[in-house]
């Protein structure tokens, strides 16, 4: 395999990485409900050459299509932390999307627990803080019709792939099955993390509304900021650029300090009180 890539490649069963030997620092995604390792494929292009990139490949889906999809978040932990010991080698940090926050959040959480290596900065896309549950509507237990049309609507898939009856037949079982993982899930209560923590998320999101988003405050004893985007659940799905330019403007140390018209740092307390 060549030294350096453009593009994200396989690199183990878990792991999809587009090389970069004399990065300073690596930026590992874990994808939505539904989706894999791909749907950051045009972010290697995006991030700046001390920035390298890693994307996280689940089972059922993609070049593992034909595995079956996850069912229980403990043992995907426990494999998926194993599998990542290999590229967390230095600097990293983890970006996670909607039920990928989620998973980068345990992960985060386990890597700490066994005494291993810790991201340096956790971002965290569209998922509601541990302790919201009820706050928005489940998609697990929705019709197959339903659940395409939700999906659709959220923008998480384009309506003429919806049409394709084909194609949703291959698509829904793993949607289904990573909405019921997520949604069932709940956060074990423990000591937060000392790991800073940047909240992302589109300003009219329905799965992920702005009340629900400052209690990760309570997640970590280091810097907290919450960073908010025009648009719905997938604010950057067709033009990533804004939100890749953050990240690496953090992850390269030329981040403003103080609060921009997209985000600002720490709620105040009652306003961090009000979302728990």
């Amino acid at each position: 395999m060549a030294d350096h890539s453009p593009d994200l490649l396989v690199e183990t069963p878990w792991i999809w990485r587009a090389r970069r030997p004399r990065a300073r620092t690596r930026l590992i995604c874990f994808p939505h409900a539904g989706a894999g390792a791909g749907a950051y494929g045009e972010w290697a292009r995006l991030l700046p050459a001390e920035v390298e990139l890693a994307a996280v490949q689940l089972p059922g889906r993609q070049n593992r299509i034909a595995e079956d999809p996850v069912t229980e978040v403990g043992p995907l932990v426990k494999v998926l932390t194993q599998a990542l010991r290999p590229f967390l080698d230095g600097d990293f940090a983890f970006f996670g999307h909607s039920g990928g926050a989620a998973l980068a959040y345990e992960v985060a959480k386990a890597l700490r627990e066994k005494g291993g290596p810790r991201p340096s900065w956790l971002f965290l896309s569209a998922q509601p803080a541990p302790g919201t549950v009820g706050r928005v509507p489940v998609m697990h237990t929705l019709s197959d019709e339903e659940l395409g049309a939700e999906v659709v609507r959220l923008g998480g898939i384009e309506p003429e792939i919806a049409e394709d009856e084909e194609v949703m037949e291959g698509l829904l079982p793993t949607l289904r099955a990573d909405f019921t993982l997520w949604e069932r899930h709940r956060v074990e209560p423990g000591e937060p993390l000392d790991t800073p923590i940047t909240v992302l998320s589109g300003d009219a999101d329905p799965r992920a509304p702005k009340n629900t988003l400052y209690g990760w405050a309570a997640h970590t004893t280091g810097a907290f900021h919450t960073r908010f985007y025009p648009g719905g659940h997938f604010y950057f799905l067709h033009d990533p650029t804004e939100l890749v330019a953050h990240l690496s403007q953090v992850l390269t140390g030329q981040a403003p300090t103080g609060p921009s018209h997209a985000g600002s740092s720490r709620p105040a307390p009652e306003l961090a009180g009000s979302a728990r």
